[in-house]
C-alpha cells in the first residue's frame, strides 16, 4: 500500500509542476551554433522572452542572427541591424524593412539611404509614392532632378530611364 501512496503523491507534485509551467507564460527559445569566427557563432537565434537571464525580447548576435533583435552580417528581426538587415526596422548597408535605412540600397515602408525604393523614399536617388533625393521619382517628388506627375524634369526621365526606370517615373 505504500507504493501506491508514494505513486499517487508523485503523480500530484508532477501534475502541480505541470500546472506551473503551462501558467509561466511564452517561453524563448535561444540557439547559437559551435561554429564560430571571430567570437562570433556562424547562426545565432534568439527569440522570445528569456525569464532566466531578465530579457523580454531575444538578442540575436552572430555572423547569421535571427531574433527580436538581430546583429549580424546578415540579420533579420525586429530589430534588425548588419551589412544585410531584415525585419521591422533594418539598420546597415543593404536594408529591407517596414522602416528601412540603409547605407547603399534601402527597401520598405520608409525607405532611407543612397538608393531609397519604398512608399516614402528619402536619399541620394530616391523613388517611391513620395520621394525626395538629388533625383526623385515619384507620386509627389521633391529634389533637384524631379520625375514626378506635376514635375517632368528631362535630366531626371534621362537618369531613371538609364537605369531601367524610365516606364516608373513616367506612369506607364
Amino acid at each position: 500500500m505504500n507504493d501506491q501512496r508514494d505513486l499517487e503523491r508523485r503523480v500530484a507534485v508532477l501534475e502541480q509542476q505541470l500546472a506551473a509551467v503551462k501558467h509561466a507564460g511564452p517561453r524563448g527559445f535561444r540557439y547559437r551554433s559551435s561554429l564560430s569566427f571571430a567570437d562570433m557563432p556562424l547562426l545565432a537565434i534568439a527569440v522570445g522572452p528569456d525569464p532566466e537571464r531578465g530579457e523580454l525580447r531575444g538578442h540575436a548576435k552572430g555572423i547569421v542572427a535571427l531574433g527580436d533583435i538581430a546583429t549580424g552580417v546578415i540579420a533579420m528581426g525586429g530589430l534588425a541591424r548588419g551589412l544585410f538587415a531584415f525585419g521591422g526596422l533594418a539598420i546597415g548597408g543593404l536594408t529591407l524593412g517596414g522602416v528601412s535605412i540603409g547605407i547603399v540600397v534601402a527597401i520598405g515602408g520608409l525607405a532611407i539611404g543612397s538608393l531609397a525604393l519604398g512608399g516614402a523614399a528619402v536619399g541620394g536617388v530616391a523613388v517611391g509614392g513620395g520621394a525626395a533625393g538629388y533625383y526623385a521619382c515619384g507620386g509627389g517628388g521633391f529634389g533637384k532632378h524631379v520625375a514626378s506627375p506635376n514635375t517632368q524634369d528631362p535630366e531626371a526621365h534621362a537618369f531613371f530611364a538609364r537605369y531601367g526606370l524610365g516606364r516608373v517615373c513616367r506612369g506607364r
